[in-house]
């Protein structure tokens, strides 16, 4: 049985998912007085994995607060070797390809996966790899800072399944991969 993998990122009108200085304290400008969840534990409850690259993993650890994660978590690193003691059993470093990561993640029964940081997701759409994108874009141009999408080496095509508006300010909308012709 083959599994998929997923994107939930957030980013900027400019394409962006972190500012100059690769801060993302802008993603919580826009007051959520009623802490609506914009559907982040149901997509939670649809993966059974996270790849992250190491950007993305060194951010959440400078959040400061404990180990937000509770599914099997799989970060792309070369030079890291040697888990922090506060997160064994929760987190693996692991390096390659993408197919050899998703083949490797796979075989140990975890199917759907959620695929986050930005250089990580440009190596899996590089490859064809991401099978449906949510993307939460908010209303800020940063002018500056990672992008979310990379070069490819050709087009990839996507359906979108749903959008959604919160706040009154931030859009929120689902593409579904189309097959490639």
């Amino acid at each position: 049985m083959k599994g998929k993998n997923f994107v939930n990122i957030a980013c900027s009108l400019d394409g962006k998912i972190a500012d100059q200085d690769n801060k993302v304290d802008w993603l919580h400008e826009i007051p959520n007085p009623k802490n609506i969840d914009m559907g982040i534990p149901a997509f939670m409850e649809k993966v059974d994995a996270i790849v992250m690259g190491r950007n993305t993993y060194e951010t959440v650890l400078g959040f400061g607060i404990e180990w937000p994660y509770k599914k099997p978590v799989f970060v792309l690193s070369s030079s890291l070797t040697e888990v922090p003691e506060e997160l064994k059993g929760k987190i693996e470093f692991i390096s390659g390809a993408p197919q050899e990561i998703t083949n490797y993640i796979n075989n140990k029964g975890y199917l759907n996966l959620y695929i986050d940081g930005g250089l990580t997701i440009q190596s899996f759409l590089a490859e064809d790899m991401i099978d449906e994108m949510t993307i939460t874009t908010m209303p800020i141009l940063l002018g500056g800072g990672p992008a979310l999408f990379g070069d490819l080496p050709n087009a990839r095509r996507f359906k979108l399944k749903a959008s959604k508006v919160f706040l009154d300010e931030i859009v929120q909308s689902h593409y579904i991969r189309k097959p490639q012709a």
